[in-house]
């Protein structure tokens, strides 16, 4: 399969494929008086900030939701996730819900996402995908980097945003699911970001830097006393190619319960799909073609 193809298969996965077919910052470098205070240590936001991808890593593990909530002429939807993640290996398994139909109920199985350095895995893909195999795409070749396409964004991607951290301020003390937290408020540049990053994810976010609308990521983050992120909220930007109108994704991550065992399994390479992604009558999907076996 040549570049235009696995780029294909990315357009069809879910967020752009499905979501769109169901519609359709802080200035300074640091906080001051008694909010600078607050900080306990912590430093300067913006080194604090760069440097959350390395404490979640060094943390090992964790149970995490995510939201990710996309606005495109004048109609809004969500899609949920919830599960684990092995920040030292890099593994993510997440079971994806999708939107409710107008009438309230829910035309698409969950789907079971796995993530992995650059890799993301699919069950339960539909759109001519049997139900017994996944669907992979290269995340490097999807134009948003993974950070949208999925229907949820990779924690620790996510986290290796904040790398790119040029502006930031502390915002003041609140919890996140009964933890003390520091909330800050700030701007990432993904071109930043992707010279920054782990290796496997420098090509996926130099994708997304030229893929979006911008480059500049707002967000709001709330860290623990020991450095890990509970919570992130990203704001992306993107011109729907098909219908060429501006799309605002929101998407939210909460962290919890670290240390929590992660174990991920990736699939055989018999269980990955090698067909091609049908065109579907209720619009979840674009012609492209799955993709087998490791790069």
């Amino acid at each position: 399969m040549d570049r235009r193809q696995h780029r294909s298969a990315g357009r069809t996965v879910v967020a752009v494929g499905i979501m769109l077919s169901l519609g359709a910052g802080a200035t300074g470098c640091s906080g001051f008086g008694a909010a600078a205070e607050d900080v306990k240590g912590g430093g300067d936001p913006v080194a604090v900030l760069r440097r959350a991808a390395d404490t979640l890593r060094g943390a090992g593990s964790s149970k995490a939701t995510t939201s990710m909530e996309m606005a495109t002429g004048g109609t809004r939807v969500t899609i949920r996730g919830k599960g684990v993640y092995d920040y030292r290996h890099r593994l993510g398994r997440l079971t994806v819900v999708l939107p409710e139909d107008p009438a309230g109920t829910s035309e698409h199985q969950p789907i079971t996402e796995l993530l992995a350095p650059g890799a993301l895995f699919m069950k339960n893909r539909g759109a001519g995908v049997p139900a017994d195999k996944w669907v992979r795409v290269d995340t490097a070749t999807l134009s948003d980097g993974n950070l949208v396409t999925g229907g949820a964004t990779d924690p620790y991607v996510a986290a290796e945003v904040l790398r790119g951290t040029r502006r930031a301020a502390y915002v003041g003390r609140t919890e996140v699911g009964g933890a003390a937290v520091r909330h800050f408020q700030g701007t990432a540049d993904l071109r930043s970001a992707a010279r920054q990053a782990a290796t496997e994810n420098r090509e996926p976010l130099a994708a997304a830097a030229k893929g979006f609308a911008t480059a500049e990521v707002p967000f709001d983050v709330y860290l623990d006393d020991e450095g890990r992120v509970r919570k992130l909220r990203q704001r992306f930007s993107f011109v729907n190619g098909l219908q060429k109108t501006p799309v605002a994704v929101a998407s939210t991550t909460l962290l919890y319960d670290f240390g929590a065992p992660a174990g991920v399994r990736l699939p055989r390479p018999a269980d990955i799909y090698a067909g091609r992604i049908a065109e579907n009558g209720n619009g979840t999907g674009r012609s492209g073609a799955g993709r087998s076996g490791a790069d």
